[in-house]
């Protein structure tokens, strides 16, 4: 039985692209483990996966500015490579799967101290600090955009497009639209604000709701207890979170307003939806999300409207503008090909783990 160790955490753009193939190792009949931080969203996520065994490691956070904190965090990164090398000479995996993220830090380099071999992913256009402290350390790089690949300029990269999902494209739109209590004679507007939510994204949506309703039946996604449950109106469906019932309100959907990680862009990508981002803005993956987001809106594939610039009646503009050119939009994401980065991705592990077993 062949074992391959998972890590990536601190935000769920760096968890979920394992969790698309995580289900892919186990039905192979492969012993999977993850690694994580001990508080992450990776915990949650990774632990609803009962065939998965879960893994905490200390970490901390590389800061690029002065704080003191950066003293205490160096030593938590310290602590959690030692724990790491331990777990990893213990789990003796194969092959080890990094999405990014600063708990990755210590399992790559525990990794390599270990001599298993490691690839590592990159969803965003721009490299991620914790990513480009790994880079020496992996053998094999994938990244999401062609971009990212052109950058780095190194033989061991490999582009292989984003990790989607099969399960998204399955959903129905008719069952979408009955679950938000919808008709078919208005379009259906989904705005996500993130997994944390947003409150400047809650508070202008919510008085934007006069104008947009008057176009749309909308679908609001507004982040863990969030949800104002004082706002009541027809054609308006509120939601914390959304989990499996996701695929069914994306096939509802007819334009969507979004953060720009990259799993949640490549996803409305691939189920072609017209989309106006809002990219966080500043430091580390927020500066990520505006470089994904300035791509998608250079390609054509969406238009982009930075929060701070943002103000209710612009929102509104913005939204009717996008719903107006819509088939501008998918006439350009009807040339995006499918990279079947699943495949891709499955036949590196294979690859690895097999020249692991050989070499042992």
């Amino acid at each position: 039985m062949k074992t391959i160790l998972f890590t990536g955490g601190g935000s769920a753009g760096h968890v979920t692209g394992n969790l698309v193939l995580i289900p892919k190792c186990l039905q192979e009949g492969w012993s999977v483990h993850y690694i994580g931080s001990e508080t992450g969203i990776e915990k949650q996520l990774v632990e609803a996966q009962k065939a998965v065994q879960y893994h905490s490691i200390s970490t901390g956070k590389l800061r690029r500015y002065f704080s003191w904190k950066n003293v205490s965090d160096v030593l938590q990164v310290l602590r959690g490579i030692l724990q790491a090398y331990f777990l990893i000479r213990k789990i003796k995996p194969d092959v080890v799967y990094s999405l990014g993220g600063f708990v990755s830090v210590p399992v790559v380099l525990g990794a390599r101290m270990n001599k298993i071999r490691t690839i590592i992913h990159e969803p965003d256009v721009h490299m991620g600090l914790a990513n480009r402290l790994c880079l020496p350390f992996a053998d094999t790089v994938c990244t999401t955009f062609a971009e990212t690949k052109r950058k780095l300029n190194s033989e061991k990269v490999i582009h292989v497009g984003p990790l989607i999902k099969e399960s998204l494209k399955a959903g129905q739109r008719l069952r979408g639209i009955a679950a938000c209590g919808f008709h078919e004679k208005q379009p259906v507007l989904l705005i996500m604000g993130g997994s944390q939510g947003a409150e400047t994204i809650n508070r202008i949506v919510r008085e934007a709701l006069p104008n947009l309703l008057s176009q749309f039946q909308i679908i609001h996604i507004c982040g863990q207890g969030k949800v104002d449950y004082s706002v009541h109106y027809p054609g308006y469906k509120q939601y914390d979170f959304v989990g499996e019932e996701l695929a069914d309100l994306l096939a509802a959907t007819d334009v969507v307003v979004s953060r720009a990680g990259s799993n949640a862009i490549s996803e409305l990508l691939a189920l072609q939806k017209p989309m106006l981002l809002l990219p966080h803005t500043n430091g580390g993956a927020r500066t990520g999300q505006l470089v994904n987001a300035q791509n998608f809106q250079a390609v054509g594939y969406a238009d982009v409207l930075l929060q701070e610039q943002m103000t209710t009646q612009m929102f509104v503009e913005r939204i009717l503008a996008l719903y107006k050119n819509r088939e501008t939009y998918l006439a350009k994401m009807r040339k995006n090909k499918d990279e079947k980065a699943v495949d891709k991705v499955w036949a590196l592990l294979k690859g690895a783990a097999h020249e692991h077993f050989d070499r042992g």
